[in-house]
């Protein structure tokens, strides 16, 4: 295992034989049956890469006038007064699209701060049909694309999720909703995004069968207005026989983002690649998922965030583990309505200036 280790790790480094996609499938649709963590407005499931090698060319543009990203975002993350405020500050049209075998994806919209990204993608079926199966609600379908990594813009470690959203099962589009983190700036620059082949899971048969085969690569510019407030840096935390300084705090309303360093360095076991090992996963426990993460709003919400995806670098010659976590929240906050952030017991007051 390199140096790196991705925790929770996207499967955009993973290939797989036809054997193990039917297995992703199935685990695709066991978590279907699941009540979702996800709170949204509209009907939605995880998406399930399966990812593929796949060469990023330029996609076209999409003619006319663009929505607004409120017309975009509003549905999915909130559209509250507050809340379409910080929209219409941050997000950013896009319009990049690209279309095969009568399916048109397009790049919509997106949003993000200076560590975290969401991006909305829409798929068209352009003969304006019903685009899921009949009688099928998206729930139902257990959706799936191959060679869809997630759009590429940054350097660094990067991890997120995707998962589908349909706003009504009779017409002819759904959208792909993308969230993305990294430990490098992500505010600017050239995003490529590529999928193949989507697939659905039929219950009956029990098999993946394919929905709509094509390929689409799309190629825009990334350019958002970064809304990070940073907080303290310097403050320390023992537990779990460490010691931990916290480096960097960044939050906005859209993420929150930790950057911290242990007194130890985790030896990781000679796991493949983007995998993690039964034992390994304690020492993810000691070094990401046990450090405590709570936003508590203005109106006394408290919200656990300690269940944030991340990453631990061992840095061996100094004998300590820098260490990353953070997410993309489920809906809009403005910063007016938070109160403080802790971390591991260190509390910080977020400022309403």
């Amino acid at each position: 295992m390199s140096d790196l280790f991705d925790y929770k790790k996207e499967m955009s480094e993973l290939r797989f034989t036809e054997i193990q996609k039917k297995a992703l499938a199935e685990a695709a649709a066991s978590a279907a049956r699941t009540p979702a963590k996800r709170r949204r407005p509209v009907f939605r499931t995880a998406l399930i890469a399966a990812a593929m090698a796949a060469v990023l060319v330029v996609g076209s543009s999409a003619a006319g006038i663009l929505p607004s990203p409120t017309e975009i975002f509003a549905p999915l993350f909130g559209g509250a007064a507050a809340q379409t405020e910080v929209i219409d500050k941050i997000g950013r049209p896009i319009g990049a699209s690209d279309t095969d075998n009568g399916i048109t994806i397009t790049a919509e919209a997106i949003m993000g701060d200076q560590y975290n990204a969401v991006i909305v993608y829409t798929l068209t079926r352009d003969d304006g049909e019903r685009f899921l199966p009949e009688g099928k609600s998206l729930d139902e379908t257990h959706l799936m694309i191959d060679g869809f990594n997630g759009a590429s813009w940054v350097r660094g470690c990067t991890q997120g999720g995707s998962w589908f959203v349909d706003e009504d099962p009779e017409d002819n589009r759904i959208q792909l909703v993308e969230t993305a983190s990294s430990n490098a700036v992500m505010t600017k620059g050239t995003a490529n995004a590529s999928f193949e082949d989507l697939q659905y899971w039929n219950t009956e048969t029990e098999q993946a069968e394919l929905l709509y085969p094509g390929k689409w690569k799309l190629r825009f510019e990334v350019d958002y207005e970064d809304c990070s407030l940073h907080l303290g840096g310097g403050e320390t935390f023992s537990q779990d026989d460490m010691n931990f300084t916290i480096d960097e705090l960044t939050i906005s309303p859209i993420a929150v983002r930790v950057a911290y360093t242990a007194d130890m360095a985790v030896v990781w076991s000679d796991a493949p690649s983007g995998r993690q090992s039964p034992e390994d996963a304690p020492k993810a426990q000691r070094f990401l998922e046990n450090i405590e993460i709570l936003l508590t709003k203005t109106d006394g919400t408290v919200i656990d965030l300690g269940g944030s995806g991340g990453r631990v670098s061992p840095d061996y010659e100094a004998g300590v583990s820098h260490c990353s976590k953070g997410q993309v929240f489920d809906e809009i906050i403005p910063l007016e309505d938070m109160a403080s952030l802790s971390v591991g017991g260190v509390t910080y007051e977020i400022p309403h200036s």
